[in-house]
């Protein structure tokens, strides 16, 4: 008998207090200080017959060339392998990082290789945007996961094609980054708010005294550095106070809606209009009833094996709930929660109250 229905998955409905104060280094950042990223080509060997094939030519060039390098000359169609992996190397470097530091890399299986559990990266040149070697990365690989084959069966967990190396990577020079243009600097807003770049600058004017911040649009506010700041040398003690003082953030009220796996999360300055509420769900059955036919003795028939189906519908009751008006988060929960419907009858509430100017707040769908 198969049944088909509503799919109820997980539900997460998310209720905030009101915002308090909050670092203006945990919502902006100063303009100029940013990371960067680095990728390299790379081999990893080690592998335990789980590496690429021969249809994965690039890795037996590559092993051919590494080879030349330490005076070993090997046809590269006399190379048989299937315990090196050809991959892609990655990290993110953070702004000011200087040599000898170490970052994590990011290790991605390129071929046909089925996992890279247990292998060792050989060395990888990590480059920049601008082409520049900024580290070198190598080490053993933790991966997070097994797999197993064994006369045809396999057994995996998590995925093996990718692993990491913590601090794989030595970085060879350091990454520039420039955050001051005279004697001003900017903060910029991770998301952009007008409400909120308005109280970033009356803060810092209120902390400092006078008018040296001025937001220039939703994201960005351009500072004055003091001169008594600028003459001694005194900058870096100056960026840390601006981020440490602490603001108010203006809220979106926003609804995320995740329909592949039914997760819902509702902002804490969601409301809802007065509106009423009704929805019923529909329920299809499918009953399979094998039937079997057998021929005659002697006839040289076949057996013919046929299914009989019946498709039986029914749709549940519904009544038709009002409600006054949500006016917190939690109000909104325990509306629905009353209503008794699954996380995918929430989501297609959710979309009619929008259709109707009930819900105040912005639908997102991802």
């Amino acid at each position: 008998m198969n049944r088909i229905g509503v799919l109820a998955v997980g539900l997460l409905l998310i209720g905030t207090q009101a915002i308090g104060a909050i670092r203006i280094k945990d919502i902006a950042y100063v303009q100029g200080v940013r990371s960067q990223q680095l990728i390299g080509y790379g081999l990893v060997v080690g592998l335990n017959g789980t590496g690429d094939s021969q249809r994965s030519t690039f890795t037996l060039q590559s092993v051919s060339s590494m080879l030349k390098r330490f005076g070993i000359t090997v046809p590269q169609n006399d190379l048989r392998l299937r315990n090196v992996a050809a991959v892609m190397v990655t990290a993110t470097v953070p702004g000011f990082a200087k040599e000898g530091g170490t970052t994590d890399v990011i290790v991605s299986s390129m071929g046909d290789g089925t996992s890279l559990q247990g292998g060792t990266l050989l060395m990888t040149p990590l480059s920049g945007i601008d082409g520049a070697v900024y580290a070198m990365a190598q080490g053993p690989l933790s991966v997070g996961g097994i797999s197993v084959r064994a006369n045809g069966n396999e057994v995996r967990r998590n995925h093996t094609a990718t692993g990491r190396i913590p601090g794989g990577a030595i970085l060879e020079r350091a990454v520039d980054a420039s955050f001051t243009q005279d004697s001003t600097m900017a903060v910029v807003l991770m998301e952009a708010d007008f409400t909120t770049a308005t109280r970033i600058a009356e803060a810092v004017n209120t902390r400092i005294g006078e008018r040296i911040a001025i937001p220039d649009d939703a994201s960005r506010i351009t500072i004055l550095v003091p001169a008594g700041y600028r003459q001694d040398g005194r900058l870096v003690e100056f960026i840390s106070l601006v981020e440490l003082l602490e603001v108010t953030p203006d809220v979106t009220a926003k609804v995320v809606i995740n329909e592949r796996t039914g997760t819902i999360v509702v902002g804490g300055a969601v409301t809802i209009l007065p509106a009423a509420i009704s929805h019923g769900g529909l329920n299809i059955e499918i009953e399979s009833t094998p039937v079997i036919s057998q021929p005659t003795p002697f006839s040289q028939g076949q057996t013919v094996s046929t299914q009989l189906t019946a498709v039986y519908a029914s749709e549940d009751s519904a009544t038709v709930m009002a409600f006054d008006g949500a006016a917190t988060v939690q109000d909104v929960a325990k509306t629905l929660n009353a209503l008794k419907v699954t996380p995918r009858d929430i989501i297609a509430i959710f979309q009619a109250l929008k259709r109707s100017g009930a819900l105040n707040a912005e639908l997102v769908i991802i």
